[in-house]
C-alpha cells in the first residue's frame, strides 16, 4: 500500500484530522473537540487516542503512515516540536507535542503554526495553486498570515515572520490592538476591525444611514451586517467598506512590493464576501502597488475554506 500523511488542525474548539495520500487528496476527516480542561492536559492524549482509533477502524498500521503534520497556535519550536503560550487551549508552559505523539504512534510528527499551515495548505491545493511564491492573509476575530517565498515558509528570526495582522496601517485615528501597538491591520480589517470602522465613521455621519440606526441604538452590528448594507447601498456602509479596503489594499500593494507573490491569498469568515470584498480590495492595491507588480502578482479568495489547515499540515511531512 502506498504511505498516506495525515493533516491535524488543532484550534481552541475543536481538532480537525484528515488522512491524505501524498498528492494531497483527502481520503477521509473527522474531528473531535478540544478538551482545554486541566491547563490543557487532555488534549495530546485525546489526540493520540482519536489516532489509534481511526487508524485501527480503517485497518492502517503505523507503516502505512509517512508521517503525522500539525498545526497549532502559540509559539512553535518546529525543531523541539514543543508548543507554548497557546492561551485558548490552556496551554501556559511548554508541551512537548511531538515527543508524545512519536512516543505513542511511533509515527514522525512535524508541527507549525496554524497561520503558517494555512498558507502552505492554500498554497498547495487551494487558490495559490502550488505557486512558490504565495501569500496568505486570513480575516476572522484577528488577522493572521503565512508567506511561502521560494516554496519555503517565511519563519524569520524570532518565528514571527508572516505576522501580517501586527502591520501599521491606521495613522487616522488608531486604536489599541491586542498585540499593544497602535493602528495595526488588525484594528480595521479583521471582523472585529470593520465594527471598529463602523463605530469610529458613525460618530461624524449625519445623514440617513440604516447603520448608523443600528450602532446609534446600541443594536448588535457585526461585519456582515456592514457588508451587506453596503451592498445595498447604505451610505454610511460604504464609508465603512470603503475604508476596509483601504487599508487593507494598502496592506496588500505594501507586501506585493516586497514578495511579489503569484497571489496573494486572502481567507477567513470575513472573505465570505466574496467578489464584493475582492472589487474594492483590488483597486486600492492596482492604485498603490509598484506599476510593473500589477500583472504578476493577483487577489484571489481563498478556495479550501477549513480544510486549508489539515491540508497544510500534512504537507510539513512532504
Amino acid at each position: 500500500m502506498t504511505q498516506k500523511i495525515i493533516g491535524i488542525d488543532l484550534g481552541g474548539t475543536s481538532v480537525k484530522f484528515a488522512i491524505l495520500t501524498k498528492d494531497g487528496d483527502v481520503q477521509d476527516k473527522w474531528s473531535i473537540a478540544t478538551n482545554i480542561l486541566d491547563e490543557g492536559s487532555h488534549i495530546v492524549p485525546d489526540i493520540i487516542a482519536s489516532l489509534k482509533d481511526r487508524l485501527n477502524d480503517l485497518g492502517l498500521t503505523k507503516d502505512d503512515i509517512l508521517g503525522i503534520g500539525m498545526g497549532s497556535p502559540g509559539a512553535i519550536n518546529r525543531d523541539k516540536g514543543t508548543v507554548v503560550g497557546a492561551y485558548n487551549l490552556n496551554w501556559k508552559t511548554v508541551q512537548p507535542v511531538k515527543e508524545q505523539i512519536e512516543s505513542a504512534l511511533g509515527i514522525p510528527f512535524f508541527i507549525d503554526n496554524d497561520a503558517n499551515v494555512a498558507a502552505l495548505g492554500e498554497k498547495w491545493k487551494g487558490a495559490g495553486e502550488n505557486d512558490p511564491d504565495v501569500v496568505f492573509v486570513t480575516l476572522g476575530t484577528g488577522v493572521g498570515g503565512g508567506v511561502v517565498a521560494g516554496g519555503n515558509l517565511i519563519h524569520g528570526a524570532g518565528g514571527a515572520g508572516g505576522e501580517i495582522g501586527h502591520m501599521v496601517v491606521d495613522f487616522d485615528a488608531p486604536i489599541m490592538c491586542t498585540c499593544g501597538k497602535l493602528g495595526c491591520l488588525e484594528t480595521v480589517t479583521s471582523a472585529t476591525g470593520i465594527v471598529n470602522l463602523g463605530r469610529r465613521y458613525a460618530q461624524t455621519y449625519a445623514g440617513d444611514s440604516e447603520l448608523k440606526r443600528l450602532i446609534d441604538s446600541g443594536e448588535d452590528v457585526t461585519a456582515k451586517v456592514i457588508f451587506d448594507l453596503a451592498k445595498k447601498g447604505d451610505v454610511l456602509g460604504k464609508i465603512v467598506y470603503e475604508n476596509f479596503s483601504r487599508y487593507l489594499g494598502i496592506a496588500c500593494a505594501n507586501i506585493a512590493c516586497l514578495l511579489n507573490p503569484s497571489a496573494i491569498v486572502i481567507g477567513g469568515g470575513v472573505s465570505a464576501a466574496g467578489d464584493f470584498l475582492l472589487d474594492g480590495l483590488d483597486e486600492v492595491f492596482k492604485a498603490n502597488v509598484f506599476p510593473q507588480i500589477i500583472g504578476s502578482t493577483k487577489i484571489k479568495l481563498a478556495q479550501l475554506g477549513n480544510d486549508a489547515g489539515i491540508i497544510g499540515a500534512a504537507s510539513l511531512v512532504l
